[in-house]
């Protein structure tokens, strides 16, 4: 869960976590001594000066342990490798945490709580159905995955320091362009073809078959005529949305939620202006006159510009201010009675002369209350039902355990109960979709569940990510029936079966004549001659890129056109038939002539030797720390999960 928190805050934070995975080679017991010792384990590492106790280990491998289980197939247990697995990185992940902290306390490296309070509300995991940071979110959301609010906080205070270590260590990385270059030149080298399709809609009709040639053609392709297997199943879902119907929302609430966030709904008008502050009125008046008589838009503003700072003025933008946001009242005045794309009268103010030149005018916007509404009763819902679900989540969780049937299942938890039959895509045995209510995330966990599932299975309850709602469900599949995949009738799909025959006539057909062509091509035949004879038309490509898709470059020939040599030709299956290819044109990629196509390349391998220095750095710090880790304290916590 606390990887799951770092990859919110999207920065350095998250590097942390895998650097300190990746580092795990530098020895599971190999640097550092390993011994057991007699009597109840009370640590399981000593690192430097710090000691990795019994009860924090434990906690962090629990953790870890129900994230690797959520990913396992429903009543599937955890192996012993998999437990020793999640145990070892836990473990790796921990002691590098205990070296780079030692390392920060000699440097005396501090998280400021400002800091630590700005990364944890801006951390999307913890905002309420406004969008905002929820106090309440957090508590529910750190509860629900095993941590406290203190400890969890201590643990990113720390992280954040270490941010703050690593971003040193790999700041001051400059690429050589020994190694830029290649990739410079691999990337944004460009590359065109000659081509010619030969369409399968091209192809002429091929001569019909009889009845036991088509016979021969479905059995000899078994797969193409089958039906998928389907499994009755039936489910349970409990999310927000589930649990709307039973919230309630007073008045009092409401009116408080729209005082809360009058500001989203009292919108001032703001604009956008370019101001000329000079400080006299008679430059101002000769720096207006010269300004209306400029050329509109960027060019005439710089050349105002130019000549305001030759007369000791100063030119200023200012985009989308509201009055407030003026440094001068005067000059809020004039900048909101202004008219649009105007340059104004000099106006004096309490800071000197100014000529202003509205370029943007956004009206305010006022949402009363009874126009809000319904916006404020959908999140408040969503709110308390989010505060709701995880208690009913425990409750349930527990009538699972115990053995109650999904029918069984009590009426006032707020459940949407779902059965019906349906394939791995989740169709129905008609071809339609099955009406699975709910966010697209847990549709997409529910079928896969149920096709992971064995019939008989206990459902267990499992929570699952919905980032289109901005939280979280929870789902129970139960299987009842598998009806495996069967071999459809032949008369059933005997029109299928010529019309896939006749296809597979056409595809070698054109395979063949696109073959012969490019076999001329090869042999020195020139490529529009070559055309010519097979009776297609020829076609140059538009110079691309490696990886930058083109609308009129098919993929399948983007790829092989980079592995070809100048003048080489070849042949690409294409969905709508096969492209004959011969490379025509290779142009270098010039540094002198594209400076920010060069510095996008030496920032890409600038970063990637950073991250090589972190991985040395903490790993040189792990071994310098000499960690002794107590094996029979480790075996004892993995053996007890």
């Amino acid at each position: 869960m606390m990887s799951l928190f770092r990859r919110f805050t999207e920065s350095w934070i998250a590097r942390i976590f895998f650097v300190i995975m990746a580092v795990s080679f530098v020895g599971w017991g190999i640097s550092g001594d390993l011994f057991r010792i007699m009597g109840p384990p009370s640590w399981i590492a000593k690192v430097g000066g710090q000691t990795i106790e019994v009860p924090a280990f434990q906690a962090e491998y629990q953790r870890a342990m129900a994230q690797q289980t959520r990913n396992l197939p429903s009543g599937q247990e955890a192996t012993p490798d998999l437990r020793r697995q999640v145990g070892r990185q836990t473990l790796d992940r921990m002691i590098a945490q205990a070296a780079l902290a030692a390392e920060l306390r000699d440097l005396r490296v501090v998280t400021p709580d400002a800091a630590l309070a700005a990364v944890v509300r801006s951390m999307p995991a913890f905002r309420g159905s406004d969008g905002k940071f929820s106090h309440a979110v957090l508590t529910q959301v750190l509860q629900n995955n095993g941590y406290s609010e203190a400890g969890f906080l201590q643990q990113m205070r720390a992280d954040i320091a270490q941010q703050q270590l690593l971003s040193a260590v790999s700041g001051s990385v400059a690429a050589p362009n020994v190694e830029v270059k290649p990739l410079y030149e691999s990337e944004f080298e460009k590359r065109s073809a000659d081509t010619a399709l030969f369409a399968l809609s091209a192809a002429s009709e091929p001569a019909p078959l009889d009845e036991a040639a088509l016979q021969a053609w479905y059995k000899n392709h078994p797969k193409s005529y089958t039906t998928p297997q389907f499994r009755r199943i039936k489910a349970i879902e409990l999310s927000p949305q589930s649990l709307g119907p039973q919230i309630s929302v007073t008045d009092q609430e409401l009116h408080a939620a729209y005082d809360e966030q009058k500001a989203d709904y009292q919108k001032p008008e703001t604009r956008s202006a370019e101001v000329i502050s000079a400080p006299d009125q008679a430059k101002a008046q000769a720096l207006a006159a010269q300004w209306r008589g400029a050329p509109a838009g960027a060019a005439g503003w710089a050349a105002i510009g130019a000549a305001a700072k030759a007369q000791g003025a100063s030119a200023i933008t200012q985009d989308d201010a509201t009055k407030v946001q003026f440094p001068d009242p005067d000059l809020a005045r004039a900048v909101f009675s202004a008219p649009a794309n105007a340059v104004s009268e000099p106006v004096k103010g309490q800071l000197g002369w100014f000529v202003v030149k509205v370029t943007k005018i956004t009206p305010g916007v006022s949402t009363t209350f009874d126009q809000a509404k319904d916006a404020l009763l959908a999140r408040l819902r969503a709110s308390k039902a989010a505060d709701l679900m995880y208690d009913r989540a425990n409750k349930l969780d527990q009538l699972l355990g115990n053995g109650t049937a999904l029918d069984d299942l009590p009426g006032d938890l707020g459940l949407i109960g779902v059965a019906g039959t349906m394939n791995a895509n989740g169709d129905t045995e008609t071809g339609s979709a099955a009406p699975i209510p709910g966010p697209p995330e847990l549709k997409a966990a529910m079928i896969a569940a149920a096709f992971k599932a064995h019939r008989g299975d206990v459902p267990q309850l499992t929570e699952v990510q919905t980032p289109s709602t901005g939280g979280s469900a929870y789902y129970a599949v139960a299987v009842e029936n598998i009806i495996p995949a069967g071999r459809k009738p032949f008369d059933a799909v005997k029109q299928n079966v010529t019309e896939d025959w006749k296809l597979d006539q056409r595809r070698q057909f054109e395979s063949h004549a696109a073959t012969a062509m490019m076999t001329s091509v090869k042999a020195g035949k020139s490529f529009s001659d070559a055309a010519t004879v097979a009776g297609v038309t020829p076609k140059l490509t538009p110079l691309v890129t490696r990886d930058q898709p083109n609308p009129d470059v098919p993929p399948e020939l983007q790829r092989a056109l980079f592995n070809l040599k100048k003048a080489e030709a070849t042949v690409v299956e294409l969905p709508e038939g096969f492209l004959v290819a011969q490379l025509a044109e290779v142009v270098k990629p010039d540094p002198a002539t594209d400076k920010a196509g060069y510095d996008q390349a030496r920032a890409a391998v600038s970063q990637s030797i950073g991250n090589d220095m972190v991985d040395v750095f903490v790993a040189a710090l792990r071994q310098r720390a000499n960690p002794r880790i107590n094996q029979q304290g480790f075996d004892s916590v993995i053996q007890a999960q």
